[in-house]
């Protein structure tokens, strides 16, 4: 016990510095108790991240979305990724353009300079007619230079929906996000990535307890992102054994403030939510 070499040490000592053995005793008790606190409050830290980086005060996958964000000093801002037809890694949600943007059809088969004429505001009063589809380089820019200025960093949460390994870590490794940034996406596309980047923090899908030991020899994840209606304590508990996060989903019905709490109680590492701020309540009570 590192309290008892202290002690041991004033023990040593405690001849030609004078101090009386009650004075030891009540050091001794004191220090256990600085311990036990520590360790209390440091044992579990709950994380958040934005889904599609909203807040809910702008629309998705935008840089305004981002900014907002920001500004609640998430961990992550979780952000969909796809690929143009001339290959510009841009952050998009869904495969066609018609529920998010005044575009129609499938993005893939748009080139970026397109995409830049479309509005991404769908949806959203006038104030965001003019938001744009960001790029995966301008969203790294706004991070990395919120990040310099900032004592609390924020990293990507990056769902890898239509990407190749290289180009994406080559764009994160240019502004110095690569190591700290989670990959979600396939177990193909995880695979792949680690060879590109040993050190990429991978994120597999968990969808019930038979996966862990499997997936864990597999791909060496940093996290599981478990599936909220088979996630239990006992999971996690096995999870955590093996040196791994649990991240969870609570969104749609799942995003409330009883699923906050049982997540909190159950050690949950962290919760990706569209109500950053409720949350936020709950994990820090």
């Amino acid at each position: 016990m590192v309290y008892q070499n202290v002690i041991n040490l004033l023990m040593i000592v405690k001849v030609k510095i004078l101090i009386p053995m009650k004075v030891l005793r009540s050091l001794k008790c004191c220090f256990t108790l600085l311990l036990i606190l520590f360790f209390t409050l440091t044992v579990h830290s709950q994380f958040i991240s934005a889904h599609r980086g909203n807040d809910g005060s702008a629309p998705e996958n935008t840089l305004a979305a981002f900014r907002n964000t920001l500004l609640l000093e998430v961990h992550y801002i979780e952000v969909d990724v796809r690929t143009t037809e001339d290959q510009v890694i841009m952050i998009m949600h869904d495969g066609n353009l018609d529920r998010t943007t005044n575009g129609k059809g499938p993005f893939k088969t748009y080139n970026a300079a397109f995409l830049k004429t479309l509005s991404a505001g769908k949806g959203y009063p006038a104030v965001f007619e003019n938001e744009k589809i960001p790029t995966l380089e301008e969203s790294c820019q706004l991070i990395y230079e919120w990040n310099l200025a900032h004592k609390a960093k924020t990293f990507f949460y990056i769902d890898a929906k239509d990407v190749e390994p290289k180009p994406l870590i080559s764009m994160l490794r240019k502004y110095n996000l690569e190591a700290n940034s989670v990959f979600y996406g396939s177990d193909d596309f995880l695979h792949r990535l680690k060879m590109e980047f040993e050190g990429a923090k991978l994120l597999p899908a968990l969808k019930n307890p038979n996966e862990i030991i499997e997936k864990f020899n597999k791909l060496k994840p940093f996290a599981f992102d478990a599936s909220w209606l088979s996630l239990t304590k006992e999971m996690v508990d096995e999870i955590h054994r093996l040196g791994v996060k649990v991240f969870t989903d609570l969104l749609g019905p799942l995003d409330t403030e009883i699923n906050y709490i049982k997540a909190r109680d159950m050690g949950v590492d962290l919760i990706q939510t569209d109500r950053i701020l409720a949350v936020q309540k709950i994990v820090k009570n």
